[in-house]
């Protein structure tokens, strides 16, 4: 076992030069050859402290600071199948897929999946009647999944004595034991729908009895999970209606199952290496696991395997091994990531036997920024040639270090056209399945001129019922993409139009019946209040005639960039708004990444942060959030897609770490009347900064199933 290795300050100054001279060149090539040579020279830092100035000042005092750092993520073994080299290699330019094709053809998806799916692993025909048996206890609908690798043929017909719904029998290879053909479900999607999963398998495991650190044999120990697990319906309904009272219960399993570090073996270099593929660090203290994978388990968990993009080629040869193997590996890493997502592994005892309530609404609103630029139009014809969307920046990324994930490719959506209404109905469809309340539309208004209207125009016109609200995006459009004010395209220019005049704008949107409202207010927020020319004034006109025009009232909310950016810092004295939303990553610490500096390529001159560091120093302000504010998360933030060698980006996202976050954003607001509970995400459909709620080969639904499941009610 490694040793996690607090470095001394010595330790650290080398660190910090390392960094630089990697991660920070362009900048180092601006200053004189003194401020070259010593990283730390407090001109250098200061240049720097002015570029973070624009997200905020606890970003620029993280960076400045140049403390806090996680330990670096270590490689693994590069011998393995499932080794971060050769899964790299054979990703490139491939397209990942993960099941047998022939299940496109063969399968009928089930229209009307049960609440409960059961996956049922068969090697040793001879046990499973014993475990068709004890479903029975199950004493609700439920679906059931038999992976079948014995040899031997099973009727469907044989199988609906369990009192099953749906039944359906998928061959398998003997190859991964019962963890390959887990993730092949997975990997095809076929337990998407089901927020509960019951996961067994005809256990024999004689080499338990001649183990020096186990007790009992195989059938005993197979006999205590089924015991625990299916002993009987009382039992089924206490461990069913706890998990659905208790959205962070991950794992539920028999007592004496749980194992922690002493049971790594040979799998830590393993898991080193599968953690590489989402660039997430990894703690080897923390480990702690439901052993022998029968359990009853919150379906995300298994969903966002997905993630991994495991394919058959990670698993070894069967060969009767009892440790060291990918599906060892993934046995580990299933209670790891339970609690990486926010959520806890459990024993039958330790089940509460009343649970009460089951949750069926969701714990918070989720609503997502929503950019409304894949279509063309005339302005970036003529800015950036004929033809021009963003989907031209997201496909010419090119990666910067190993397991960056871009270019970011969509799969169920494709490269769309916003001008289509279906487009929106799809994407209504994969809001309401995953608890999305509604999209915040970036809206472009620019002294009485509009850019990018379109969606939202012909959403007007539509009958498709997607709840909206509107963020007045006022900055600068510029070629860097940065609202600055160098090279700008089009301006905010206040003294031409006034600012008072937007909410004549945009008065049709905030009366139509399907705009976001809290408590009965329409929920309208502005990027840069405080770059408003008369603040006070221009909120006080626009509630006047929000009134006057029987809108009502506003929740009128400032984005809470930093006062560097455009917060007004006394906004709430002044008492002309109603309170803040966070749109991370501004604002918040900016932590460096764990990646080690020589793993990124020589020409990258950006900025690399670390997503977990951020997620957990934004847990610390949750905790004591004010009244007024709005929490939010980030999927990630990365514009490598438009601006390539000089980017700022998020190392470690994940959608375990993404649904702690918004399970801990639904927390801080739980208190408040269930309207009023909004909680903001950056973002649905930001391709070019790679953060995308939306279906991708890489990550495929991953990322809205955190949503689901952070939620409550998934």
């Amino acid at each position: 076992m490694t040793e996690n290795h607090q470095p001394d300050r010595d330790d650290e100054l080398i660190q910090l030069r390392q960094q630089n001279d990697h991660l920070r060149g362009a900048l180092e090539r601006a200053e004189d050859r003194a401020s070259r040579t010593d990283p730390l020279d407090p001109r250098l830092w200061a240049t720097r402290a002015k570029r973070l100035a624009r997200f905020g000042g606890s970003a620029a005092r993280a960076l400045v600071r140049g403390r806090r750092r996680g330990a670096p993520l270590e490689s693994g073994d590069p011998s393995a199948p499932s080794s971060f080299e050769r899964w790299s290699a054979r990703m490139d330019a491939s397209r990942f897929v993960g099941f047998p094709v022939s299940w496109r053809f063969t399968r009928v998806p089930v229209s009307q999946p049960a609440g409960i799916a059961v996956v049922l692993h068969c090697h040793f025909p001879e046990l499973l009647d014993e475990l068709l048996e004890r479903l029975t206890a199950i004493d609700e609908p439920f679906d059931l999944y038999i992976t079948n690798s014995s040899g031997t043929p099973i009727e469907a017909s044989r199988l609906r004595t369990t009192g099953a719904r749906h039944v359906e029998v998928l061959t398998v290879e003997n190859h991964g034991r019962d963890i390959w053909p887990l993730v092949q479900l997975v990997n095809a999607g076929i337990l998407d729908p089901y927020p509960i999963v019951l996961k067994v398998h005809t256990k024999q495991s004689a080499w338990r009895a001649e183990h020096d650190t186990l007790d009992g044999d195989g059938a005993t120990w197979r006999a205590s999970f089924v015991e625990s697990l299916l002993g009987s319906s009382d039992d089924v309904t206490t461990i069913v209606s706890a998990m659905r009272a208790d959205p962070d219960i991950a794992v539920v399993t028999a007592d004496g199952s749980i194992a922690g570090t002493e049971h790594w073996g040979g799998d830590l270099e393993l898991v080193r290496g599968l953690y590489r593929r989402l660039s997430m660090p990894l703690d080897p203290e923390a480990l702690r696991f439901p052993a022998g994978s029968m359990y009853w388990i919150r379906g995300f968990v298994l969903q966002g395997l997905r993630a991994f993009r495991f394919e058959r080629e990670d698993f070894e040869p069967e060969a009767g091994q009892i440790d060291g193997t990918c599906a060892h590996a993934i046995e580990r890493m299933i209670g790891l990531l339970s609690e990486e997502a926010g959520m806890r592994i459990l024993t039958r005892s330790e089940v509460p036997a009343s649970p009460g309530a089951p949750c069926t609404q969701p714990r918070a609103r989720l609503v997502p920024f929503y950019l409304p630029q894949f279509h063309r139009v005339a302005e970036n014809d003529r800015w950036w040639g004929k033809g021009f969307t963003e989907w031209y920046n997201v496909v010419k990324a090119h990666p910067i270090y190993p397991g960056h994930d871009v270019p970011l490719r969509p799969t169920e959506l494709g490269f769309y056209s916003l001008e289509l209404d279906d487009v929106r109905a799809q994407q209504l469809e994969l809001a309401r399945e995953h608890d999305i309340a509604g999209f915040m539309y970036y809206y472009y208004w620019f002294a009485g001129k509009r850019l990018l209207e379109l969606p939202i125009e012909r959403l007007l016109e539509s009958d498709i019922e997607q709840p909206l609200c509107i963020m007045w995006a006022n900055e600068n459009w510029t070629r860097r993409w940065d609202g600055g004010d160098a090279d700008v395209l089009i301006a905010q220019e206040y003294d031409s139009v006034p600012a008072e005049e937007f909410i004549e704008d945009v008065m049709p949107l905030l009366r139509d019946p399907r705009y976001l409202r809290a408590d009965g207010k329409a929920v309208l927020a502005v990027y840069k209040l405080a770059q408003l020319p008369d603040p006070v004034a221009t909120v006080e006109r626009w509630r006047a005639r929000c009134r006057e025009e029987g809108v009502g009232e506003l929740l009128l909310l400032q984005v809470d960039v930093g006062p560097a950016m455009g917060s007004l810092r006394d906004a709430g004295a002044l008492g002309i708004i109603d309170g803040s939303l966070g749109f991370a990553p501004h604002n918040l610490d900016w932590v460096a990444t764990e990646i080690p500096a020589d793993q990124w390529d020589p020409r990258f001159e950006g900025r690399a942060m670390s997503y977990r560091a951020m997620v957990q120093g934004y847990a610390e302000r949750l905790a004591d959030l004010p009244d007024d504010a709005y929490p939010g998360a980030m999927v990630t933030f990365d514009n490598t897609a438009r601006r390539q060698w000089q980017p700022d980006l998020f190392t470690g996202t994940n959608p375990y770490t993404f649904r702690r976050w918004l399970a801990d954003c639904a927390a801080a607001v739980a208190d408040r009347s269930p309207d009023a509970r909004l909680v903001f995400v950056n973002a649905w459909n930001e391709w070019a900064e790679s953060a995308v709620l939306e279906p991708t080969e890489q990550y495929g639904r991953t990322y809205l199933q955190a949503c689901r499941s952070a939620m409550g009610v998934g």
